[in-house]
């Protein structure tokens, strides 16, 4: 579906304009069109590829969708694939893609899967004329920049899940096993948006050193821009999974002193019930000959011993934490 279809001369734009007037502007000089698609049909594609040239390789690519994160080069095309991350209310992370084709006079971006526009992008690109007039090579910094950037909020509710499960660990009637359930499923979001920021973080790297593509070229400060936020992004994502690592050795660790503790409460119970039983058992015998077996207060005197020694039993095991 066509979201819009704009051209640009000289930084300022002319016109919102028809598919069919596209060639119309492509040629004339110091002027591109800026098209934007949400989850197109194959024919709206093909129309794309044969109105700019793009390569069949990269349409395809954008056909199919679910691509990893990149930036290709062909000819003097760049080929960029985003992943868009959104956040629900329930804090499930839904994985959305933007595929943007960036050419000397063009610029195409392709979204998938995402409710999330770029509205606010060609708003802000329209209120810097003085930036635009580098052409589709400030676009497409300034689409990267917008992707990125809404990767930080997901970062900081991430973290704040996190310190909500450890304020957690350590209190009382706890459940374990519902934390670790927690601390692995916080483990499975951070590594979705691992995946995001990685590969991207990688690419971009060539888009400011050495040899810059020609889309690029007069923009170098920009996109080191990008990607320092994404080495930003980077290493938030290491310390928070050093941090959940860290958390779920704690939650393990407590779910062996629990078992311990309760070891000790089962053995020192046992140790309770085990002395009466012997003095029990021993008199209970059939000898003849035991001592204190005709005396008068031989009963009382049995009890008697096994609650002195129960008791000071007791008291031991109470100092040792055992119960």
């Amino acid at each position: 579906m066509l979201i819009n279809c704009a051209a640009y001369q000289d930084g300022n734009k002319l016109a919102d304009i028809r598919k069919p007037d596209i060639s119309d502007y492509v040629g004339q000089p110091y002027c591109f069109v800026w098209v934007a698609l949400r989850d197109p049909e194959p024919y709206e594609l093909e129309e794309m590829r044969e109105e700019f040239g793009l390569h069949e390789l990269a349409v395809e690519d954008a056909r199919k969708g679910h691509q990893r994160p990149k930036i290709e080069e062909y000819g003097n095309m760049l080929f960029v694939v985003l992943h868009l991350l959104e956040m629900d209310d329930a804090g499930e992370i839904s994985v959305g893609e933007v595929c943007v084709f960036a050419g000397p006079n063009y610029v195409l971006s392709v979204r998938s899967r995402s409710n999330l526009g770029f509205l606010n992008v060609r708003t802000r690109c329209e209120r810097e004329p003085h930036l635009l007039l580098h052409g589709s090579g400030f676009v497409l910094y300034a689409l990267m920049d917008a992707v990125v950037d809404r990767y930080f909020p997901i970062i900081d509710k991430l973290e704040e899940q996190l310190e909500r499960i450890e304020a957690r660990i350590f209190s009382k009637g706890s459940s374990t096993r519902v934390n670790i359930e927690e601390l692995y499923d916080l483990k499975r979001k951070l590594m979705t948006v691992q995946h995001s920021v990685a590969p991207l973080l990688e690419a971009t790297s060539r888009l400011y050193g050495g040899r810059v593509p020609q889309v690029c070229v007069k923009l170098q400060e920009y996109y080191r821009d990008v990607y320092d936020h994404l080495e930003r992004i980077s290493k938030h994502i290491e310390a928070i999974r050093d941090m959940l690592n860290t958390a779920i050795q704690v939650n393990l660790s407590m779910i062996s002193l629990d078992d311990s503790a309760i070891t000790k409460k089962l053995a020192a119970w046992g140790a309770l019930f085990a002395v009466p039983t012997m003095i029990a058992g021993i008199y209970g015998m059939n000898f003849d000959k035991m001592p204190e077996l005709k005396w008068a207060y031989g009963y009382p005197a049995a009890v008697l011993l096994m609650m002195v020694l129960d008791v000071l039993l007791w008291r031991r095991f109470k100092q040792a934490g055992w119960l």
